[in-house]
């Protein structure tokens, strides 16, 4: 096992000389990727439509391919779902990613060619272990298992034809080459079970006596996994359930508001925590220096990135710059090319880049992942923040939340706050305040609006009874370790659910 750890680590290493690659030479790694999918994209339906083949520059593909989003895709992937091909990519489409961004009924359908899953997704897992390869030289990850949380997938029937649909993690891990499965927990029979219950307790009884070396998964299913394995064992913490575990591979949501629970659950200084930012969509970066909370954007996954000013989402005709021409001041939302046939597809996801050289940013958030009833502009990355300060000053650790709008009727308008505590805080009163200092800290917009309590008064924040976001998700057909809750919202519908199933 020491000689087959040691090799594979020095296969991972081989790989920083192409990231490095990339780093130095980002825009012309970007024009190579316009070139490449233009030349696979041209004799599909929608290549044709768009002129593909007499396109040779940025400037040309801006002019002649109008923007994306799901619903103008929607029919491409619908026809392709049912068995046509080549409408938006030149080979056949047979898995689609469903996303879970959201809890709402209404679900997208992300095409996942085998092209992209190979050059984005495969090589995104393969790269987060190779960084962490580096910035540990004295790794021993390889002997043992990878602790992955995934989701399930679904066979769709159209007449004759099959198609698949489901978490984009179910597809990596049902896709997998044999070898992969000899270092990855738990066994596939598991890990792709549809009934998030029965394989919560089949995850806890066949990884709590296996030698875990790392963890990959959404920090809020994640630790749901750690607490009921600690009661199974009867331990205090993870170190004396896994102590060779060396990293904690996590995104899908922001980590800051679970950071504390899992450095108490784990209870081991020398632990890794490395974010990804991997979608439906794509892999898009990785936090390449341990640490450093900034992700590298990766250049070679087969992505063309573009970027758009955030204050020019909703404009008929915004601002859109390719990678060479943004800054580091300004908040952009992402719009990408891909090897699936996303054609300038506007992911809804915000980022600011921290610095251009290479090129690394921090998430900003979602176009629509906000509250903006009254003007008060309120981002994820705020409320993130604004969490965690109030954690701090009052000692408590956050399970799950989501916020919405209390409309003005004959008093002001709010924010209503619903907040399950792992740990309450000393004092709920103080951090309500906290939390409404911070927010005002951290945004003009809410500032500005909280002033005399002329718009917006104190925020109102409900202590949830522990187990209720769960119960919820249960009821929305949503639990698994690929669902997320919504944060934040301009309407009460989350609100409002979540309140009646507790009588709140």
């Amino acid at each position: 096992m020491p000689i087959l750890n040691s090799i594979a680590a020095w296969l991972m290493k081989k790989r920083i000389h192409q990231i490095e690659l990339f780093m130095k030479y980002p825009n012309d790694v970007q024009e190579e990727w316009l070139s490449k999918l233009l030349k696979n994209g041209a004799s599909t339906e929608f290549g044709k439509k768009h002129g593909f083949a007499s396109i040779t520059n940025y400037e040309q593909f801006k002019k002649q391919v109008p923007l994306q989003d799901y619903e103008s895709l929607k029919p491409y992937i619908e026809r392709i779902r049912r068995g046509e091909q080549y409408l938006l990519w030149n080979e056949e489409v047979k898995w689609f990613a469903k996303s879970s961004g959201t809890t709402s009924d209404k679900s997208k359908f992300i095409p996942v060619s085998p092209e992209s899953l190979n050059g984005c997704h495969y090589n995104g897992g393969r790269d987060m272990v190779a960084i962490h390869c580096v910035n540990t030289p004295e790794t021993n990850l390889f002997t043992g298992k990878n602790l992955a949380l995934g989701g399930s997938h679904q066979t769709d029937y159209f007449g004759d034809y099959e198609s698949y649909h489901g978490d984009v993690s179910a597809i990596v891990i049902q896709n997998l080459p044999m070898w992969a499965e000899y270092f990855r927990a738990p066994d596939l029979n598991i890990a792709l079970m549809s009934n998030w219950e029965d394989k919560l307790k089949q995850m806890v009884n066949t990884t709590m006596n296996a030698n875990v070396t790392s963890m990959a998964g959404v920090p809020s299913w994640m630790l749901v996994l750690l607490k009921e394995i600690l009661k199974e064992k009867k331990v205090s913490t993870m170190k004396e359930v896994w102590p060779n575990l060396e990293v904690y591979f996590h995104g899908g949501v922001s980590f800051t508001p679970y950071s504390e629970q899992f450095k108490r659950l784990l209870d081991n200084e020398s632990i890794s925590y490395l974010e990804l930012y991997n979608a439906s969509e794509g892999f898009f970066g990785i936090q390449d220096q341990r640490n450093v909370k900034e992700l590298l954007l990766m250049l070679d996954y087969g992505i063309y990135y573009e970027f758009i000013p955030v204050e020019d989402v909703d404009k008929e005709n915004p601002r859109v710059y390719n990678l060479a021409e943004v800054n580091t001041e300004t908040v952009y939302s992402m719009v990408i090319s891909t090897t699936a046939g996303l054609w300038r597809y506007q992911l809804g996801d915000t980022i600011t880049f921290t610095e251009t050289s290479p090129y690394r940013f921090v998430i900003a958030g979602r176009t629509k992942h906000n509250i903006n009833v009254f003007g008060e502009e309120l981002m994820i990355h705020n409320a993130e923040k604004a969490l965690h300060m109030a954690c701090e000053k009052t000692h408590a650790h956050i399970v799950d939340y989501t916020a919405a709008p209390v409309f003005m009727g004959e008093e002001n308008g709010a924010h209503e706050w619903l907040i399950e505590f792992d740990k309450e805080p000393n004092n709920l009163e103080y951090f309500i305040d906290v939390l409404d200092k911070s927010l005002k800290q951290l945004n003009s917009d809410y500032e500005a609006k909280r002033f005399n309590n002329y718009i917006l008064k104190m925020p109102i924040v409900r202590s949830l009874p522990k187990g209720t976001f769960i119960a919820w998700m249960k009821s929305k057909n949503k639990l698994g370790a690929q669902n997320k809750v919504p944060r934040l919202s301009n309407e009460r519908l989350y609100v409002e659910e979540i309140k009646a199933l507790i009588d709140c």
